[in-house]
């Protein structure tokens, strides 16, 4: 069952940056994956910009850690479960009265996940649910609150390695951020005319918990993907946050149906510098 609780507002720094970027004042954002890595940077990029954030993780403590640093609305649930998908925009409209920014982060990349050759059709099908099919579930769910505000944006977050491959296989972790690509896409044309943007936000690797995670045990590997960043570095979650306030604002307004890549370059080089 879906738990949820809005927190106080503080007055602090934060406040102070509401005050200072105002490009999403009055709006309400929906962060799934909010309680680390790019969905906790994207809530607290958000929330400075001025929306109230409601912040969705599968772990209660982390969720409420969340919406407490950012003033916003805490939410448990599991994003692969159709009920709790449907309660999370019914208690951001019962609480808000409105949602206007659907960031579709939540995701998962286990280590089991590797070579087609290697990885079972358990994990395969686990990593489909929580990548792919909690994006379906999420754009199903949100999308009759923005037709009936009549705009609105949804910002799924798909990968770089959805339009590349590598010899360093996350199997199904690819499959299923091709497949955020591509419905992305598909709702991004379907919807425009409704006033409401649907573009697959496409980071490269990022300075995150997940890819410490990835990479602590094999640093080689980490090295033999970082030779190829143009930058010559992981991005910074905070970086890709600032894409996400990029997409939700009215800045991006003639943009939908995208792949937006925020890469380090990694998918316009062919060789990188030395």
């Amino acid at each position: 069952m879906t738990q949820y609780s809005l927190a106080g507002r503080r007055v602090g720094d934060r406040d102070k940056l509401w005050t200072m970027n105002g490009k999403l004042d009055g709006r309400v954002a929906v962060v799934t994956g909010a309680g680390s890595g790019i969905g906790l940077a994207a809530a607290r990029r958000l929330s400075a910009d001025g929306a109230r954030v409601v912040c969705v993780d599968i772990n209660q403590h982390t969720a409420s850690a969340a919406a407490d640093e950012v003033g916003g609305l805490a939410i448990t649930a599991d994003v692969t479960n159709p009920q709790d998908v449907s309660r999370i925009y019914a208690s951001a409209d019962e609480a808000f009265g409105r949602i206007d920014v659907a960031l579709n982060n939540a995701g998962i990349s286990p280590p089991e996940d590797h070579s087609i050759l290697t990885t079972g059709l358990a994990a395969w099908r686990r990593v489909q649910e929580v990548n792919l099919t909690s994006v379906y579930l999420c754009c199903q769910a949100v999308l009759p609150y923005l037709q009936r505000a009549g705009r609105g944006s949804i910002i799924n977050v798909a990968s770089f390695v959805a339009v590349m491959g590598s010899a360093t296989s996350q199997i199904s972790y690819t499959a299923s951020k091709g497949g955020v690509l591509a419905l992305s896409r598909e709702l991004g044309v379907q919807f425009a005319r409704e006033g409401i943007r649907v573009n697959a936000l496409c980071p490269g690797p990022v300075n995150t918990p997940l890819l410490t995670e990835l990479f602590a045990a094999d640093p080689e590997r980490a090295q033999r993907r970082l030779v190829h960043i143009p930058i010559g570095r992981f991005a910074e979650a905070s970086e890709i946050a600032a894409a996400i306030a990029f997409l939700a604002s009215d800045d991006a307004s003639f943009i939908t149906a995208s792949t937006f890549l925020v890469d380090g370059g990694i998918t316009g080089a062919y060789v990188t510098p030395l």
